[in-house]
């Protein structure tokens, strides 16, 4: 796409003169058509708005068509300003687009198509037309959508719509049509759309929750903290619906949005971001995650600053008191779990503690062994040398202490993993190889001689 084209902007549209008259004599417009847009274009903004007051729908009706039956860039560039125009000045407006007596026209459909099909501005104004569109809509119209699809089979129903914008923001996320503005665009989309249950639903199906990880990161300038927060705010939205809590859980969410209320001083950005970890404490493993990762503290020094919301000082109180009852409910080898679910292991007191080793041996073995085979995974897939170190440690504890812990280890497989450490450019992780290794060949009874 040229360049000049993509930055074109709206006042630049607006300032063209479109031959409405030849496109009544090829009939791609109607007299009727060609009537009301005389009267509305290129008058005052106050004028306009008394037109819109008076014959709302019939001017809807005349944009639709023509971006429905014409084709030439510069008028669907102009038509879609209109329009945008129309609903930025008041986007009540929106509901001009549902009046009944355009119930039996496809107005989504063009706006659907031109998502896909045109330069970088007639993609953007659709975007946004679309979601005021579809947001000012009443209620009834998606029981209606289920009801007399099959009789209406040409007609774009609501969930389309729905489903064809998540493609479209999934694909901005991913390989965005404009270097600066397409995942802005689609973020400030996402955060009006992630209220409706379809979008949710399509978005997590569309794999789109790992999309918004990235963007949670600390922000320095005013852009990209609006960035930042319409991010968060998606989060928070989707912290609500349980398929996307699944996609957060195996993630990186949760330390990243800890990073940015460690950093952040934008209060809105630290509202939404705490009103989400409030969602997500008392789900799945989450509470025991914020505890390991030092949240309780970030809480405190939060709590310590001035705050004008209340409704945030109050989310901060529930979130300091769920935590104190997750501390108390955590045993240590619950704790132990969660770091090593989290594929992230550190040199915590509990690696090196030998009571822990010998009271919670038993443990590894729940669901056939399956903290022991994470751990091994990890010895494959993590490029973190601090993690193979510890977790080539563990391996070597777990050998030490379980009665069969040799012919265990060995009929899992991590002998050959362990070995290919021993090799590795950090220190701390061959050191911790070998020391697997050597515990693996001598077995229990000679183990204990072996030290780090």
């Amino acid at each position: 796409m040229p360049t000049d084209q993509a930055e074109i902007t709206t006042d630049e549209v607006l300032s063209r003169d479109i031959p409405w008259e030849t496109y009544m004599t090829t009939k791609l417009i109607t007299g009727t058509g060609l009537q009301l847009l005389r009267r509305y274009d290129k008058k005052p903004e106050n004028k306009k708005a008394d037109l819109l007051d008076d014959d709302g729908p019939a001017y809807i009706h005349v944009f639709v068509s023509i971006l429905r039956d014409i084709f030439k860039e510069e008028t669907v560039e102009y038509v879609l300003a209109l329009i945008d125009e129309m609903l930025s000045a008041n986007p009540k407006r929106a509901r001009l687009f549902h009046d009944k007596s355009l119930a039996g026209e496809d107005l989504y459909e063009p706006f659907i198509r031109l998502l896909w099909k045109g330069n970088w501005f007639i993609q953007e104004k659709s975007c946004k037309i679309l979601s005021l569109i579809v947001s000012g809509r009443p209620k009834s119209q998606d029981a209606n959508a289920n009801g007399e699809s099959s009789s209406k089979q040409t007609t774009t129903t609501i969930n389309d719509v729905l489903k064809g914008l998540v493609e479209w923001l999934c694909t901005q996320l991913k390989n965005p049509s404009h270097p600066s503005r397409g995942i802005p665009t689609a973020i400030n989309c996402l955060a009006t759309l992630l209220k409706e249950p379809v979008v949710r639903s399509s978005f997590v199906q569309a794999d789109g929750v790992k999309l918004l990880i990235p963007l949670i990161t600390p922000a320095a300038n005013q852009q990209s903290i609006q960035l930042l927060y319409e991010t968060c705010l998606c989060v928070w939205l989707l912290s609500y619906y349980e398929p996307a809590i699944e996609y957060l859980a195996t993630s990186r969410s949760l330390p990243r949005l800890i990073e940015v209320v460690k950093g952040s001083t934008k209060e809105k950005v630290v509202r939404v971001v705490i009103l989400t970890l409030r969602n997500l404490l008392h789900k799945g493993t989450f509470g025991a995650q914020m505890v390991d990762l030092g949240l309780p503290q970030v809480v405190q020094n939060l709590k310590a600053q001035a705050w004008s919301d209340e409704d945030l000082l109050e989310s901060l109180n529930q979130l300091e008191e769920g935590m104190k009852d997750n501390i108390k409910k955590l045993s240590s080898f619950d704790k132990y779990k969660q770091e090593v679910l989290l594929g992230h292991l550190d040199w915590s007191p509990m690696h090196k503690d030998l009571i822990f080793w010998r009271e919670n041996i038993t443990s590894f073995e729940e669901h056939d062994f399956q903290i022991l085979r994470v751990l091994i995974t990890i010895l494959d897939t993590s490029s973190d040398p601090r993690t193979l170190a510890v977790a080539c440690y563990d391996l070597s504890q777990f050998i030490q202490n379980h009665p069969a812990g040799r012919i265990i280890v060995t009929d899992l497989k991590a002998k050959d993993r362990v070995m290919k450490l021993m090799n590795h450019e950090n220190a701390e992780v061959t050191k911790n190889a070998l020391l697997c290794i050597q515990r693996l060949f001598l077995g229990a009874k000679y183990a204990s001689f072996v030290q780090v």
